[in-house]
């Protein structure tokens, strides 16, 4: 990982514990940039006081979870899953694939 960016992906992120400290572990090694990118922000107790603390440089979540006003830090972009989810209805109520959404 050295000179590199690293990208952490996990579908869900609750205290954050882990996610921090595997970050740490990758910048140690050498990772020029490090990011994170979790489906379900739920992010309870510590978690926004690490991620702010935390040598992580970027953060991708969905609106899965709507974060509240003060989990709203800067490293923290949101991503909308509306789209996607009206159109996985939709392809549901029509009775086509839902699969080739991921084509």
């Amino acid at each position: 990982v050295q000179g590199k960016t690293c990208i952490i992906v996990d579908d869900m992120c609750d205290t954050a514990g882990t996610l921090t400290g595997a970050a740490q572990a990758i910048k140690d090694q050498g990772a020029r940039r490090v990011m994170a990118c979790f489906v379900h922000p739920v992010l309870s107790g510590p978690a926004i006081e690490r991620l702010e603390r935390s040598c992580l440089d970027e953060i991708l979540v969905t609106n899965s979870i709507p974060l509240s006003p003060e989990k709203k830090i800067a490293k923290i972009t949101v991503i909308s899953v509306a789209e996607l989810f009206a159109e996985t209805i939709l392809r549901i109520h029509r009775e086509r694939s839902v699969s080739g959404l991921f084509d």
